[in-house]
């Protein structure tokens, strides 16, 4: 839900504050969005600061990817940053947070989180249509954005008993 609020805000910042087609702010944004996700990654195994680090890391290497590989692959590019996104984070959680020795798990989280998220922001992929952002459901943003992570972070986090 932390993560869920973050990415609210991000969409009232972009809708009525930020200038858009400026890389700085696309890395800005991933920095404050992915230092989120890794707190909250890290949040249950009590490195939430080593999450934080290393998902920012992350989500800034997604970014400068889709910088470099829009301009040939136009959007298709994010499909393919987005599972690389979810690996990485996957890999962070698995062999990092949680310290997990199966890399094959660690992997099967990874493709779920990608996946169960994927589907999820495809889901959700409509609350910025059509553009009126001084009549945007902020509160609506807020849920679909907790649908639209819960699958990956369930994926990640949650620990057979």
């Amino acid at each position: 839900m932390v993560t869920a609020a973050v990415s609210t805000l991000g969409d009232y910042l972009w809708a009525n504050a930020l200038p858009h087609g400026q890389p700085i702010y696309w890395f800005a944004h991933a920095i404050v969005l992915f230092l989120t996700v890794g707190f909250c990654l890290g949040w249950p195994s009590h490195k939430p600061m080593t999450g934080a680090i290393g998902a920012a890391a992350i989500g800034c290497v997604a970014t400068a990817g889709f910088y470099f590989l829009q301009p040939l692959m136009g959007y298709s590019a994010m499909f393919v940053l987005f599972a690389a996104l979810w690996v990485g984070l996957g890999l962070l959680t698995g062999r990092v947070l949680q310290e997990r020795h199966g890399v094959g798990g660690v992997l099967a989280r990874s493709a779920l989180a990608a996946i169960g998220s994927g589907l999820g922001f495809y889901a959700i992929s409509g609350i910025w249509m059509p553009f009126n952002p001084h009549g945007w459901d902020y509160a609506r943003h807020f849920v679909y954005w907790t649908l639209a992570y819960f699958p990956a972070f369930a994926a990640l986090l949650v620990r057979r008993q």
